[in-house]
């Protein structure tokens, strides 16, 4: 055979596996993944499994609404294209009373207690108590984020406190810029965005019966909060509030840390949300947790297989890796590693964060609240209804929603 043929041959090889065309006698797993710097983490650290166990890795990386579509369509199946999924932590109930996971405690899963312990809780069903059907493999928990050099001309401190917070953004207003930044786009930004000063003044959606709350005292005292500091602030989305954040343009946000690690280098300093309204006030749990799970597939057709990546994947070793790809850690150990917190000084605040951090109301129906309660926050920040009103309506959709 001529050198031209062979030539020809291995090119032909090289396109099949690009196309997704695995060697004769080689497994594919298929995982369907939030794209962006996940993926990216991923594609960092799969090459070691798959030389290990003759596998090739196919990740399929989706905007979230997508993801969440195609792991419900393809749950349908006998047998599933897909064999790990990435779901979003506020998924969890849903697709845990629906029967998308499979039970990776009945699979021999060991409980790994590296992994911080709030999200170790996301994984399991019930929550916090019962089998494992998840693990964690981006530990985003929301965090206080601020311009380290606007707030050192003006001598600030990190606050501790939402009142404070307000006289910060009182006065970089006076000064033509802009305050503080909220993201009060209607549905998830405006709820997630909220929800931090409603715990941190001790208020919530549903009560531990599950019956709606949101109009309570601390819940209309925390939407009056979050309407002043946009008075004296911006509304923006994603990606204008990390811009004017990291230029110095706007003095403070609350964000996700995969919003502002870019390499090496945190573009805002890092903190967690202040925990109380005043200094004289209760410190509440603020930090809202939106780790990104990994499971297994209840219909994948390479259970054992699948479940040996999940954990190669979210080992110490991997996520070592990760964290240089945009990866957020969620295991204890990575996020306190002398090397890692060399380079990444915001770890131990992560960290810190995660484990005073407060979940999401855990209803498969969290979606449909999320988008009824965000509908009337919006109405009450952009002045069509009053608090009370915005409040009271929103009590009533929710418990519409629960009804149905």
């Amino acid at each position: 055979m001529n050198k031209k043929i062979l030539l020809s041959i291995g090119i032909l090889a090289v396109l099949l596996l690009a196309a997704g065309f695995a060697p004769a006698g080689q497994e594919t797993l298929t995982i369907a993944a939030r794209g962006g710097s996940h993926v990216d983490a991923m594609n960092a650290v799969k090459g070691e499994f798959e030389a290990a166990n003759n596998v090739t890795i196919e990740i399929l990386g989706l905007e979230a609404a997508d993801l969440k579509q195609k792991i419900g369509l393809d749950s349908l199946n006998s047998t599933g294209e897909l064999d790990l999924i990435m779901i979003d932590d506020p998924w969890m109930p849903e697709f845990a009373e629906s029967g998308v996971m499979a039970n990776l405690t009945e699979m021999g899963y060991v409980e790994d207690e590296d992994f911080a312990a709030a999200s170790r809780a996301i994984g399991k069903d019930p929550y916090g108590e019962g089998d494992v059907y998840a693990l964690p493999f981006s530990g985003n928990v929301m965090l206080f984020f601020y311009n380290k050099a606007l707030f050192d001309s003006y001598g600030f401190d990190v606050p501790t406190d939402w009142a404070t917070v307000l006289s910060y953004a009182e006065k970089v207003k006076a000064d033509g810029k802009i305050g503080y930044v909220i993201r009060g786009q209607q549905g998830n930004p405006i709820v997630s965005d909220y929800l931090p000063i409603l715990w941190s003044y001790g208020g919530n959606v549903f009560d531990q019966e599950m019956n709606v709350i949101i109009n309570s005292a601390e819940a209309k005292s925390a939407l009056e909060l979050y309407m002043k500091l946009l008075e004296n602030g911006a509304n923006f989305e994603k990606n204008d509030i990390v811009a004017s954040v990291s230029d110095g343009k706007a003095a403070m946000s609350l964000g996700w840390p995969s919003w502002y690690i870019s390499g090496e280098t945190a573009a805002a300093a890092y903190a967690p949300i202040p925990g109380k309204v005043d200094q004289t006030a209760e410190t509440n749990g603020s930090g809202m947790i939106g780790n990104w799970m990994m499971a297994v597939t209840a219909n994948s057709g390479k259970k054992e297989l699948a479940l040996q990546f999940l954990e190669f994947v979210t080992s110490a070793e991997s996520q070592k890796i990760e964290a240089s790809f945009g990866g957020v850690p969620t295991r204890a150990s990575v996020l306190t590693d002398a090397e890692l917190t060399a380079k990444y000084p915001y770890f131990p605040t992560l960290l810190e964060a995660t484990n005073n951090s407060v979940v999401r109301p855990r209803t498969p129906l969290w979606s449909n609240v999320e988008t009824a309660l965000g509908t009337e926050l919006s109405s009450a920040i952009s002045g069509v209804k009053t608090v009370d009103q915005a409040l009271a309506d929103a009590v009533a959709a929710i418990e519409a929603v629960m009804e149905e």
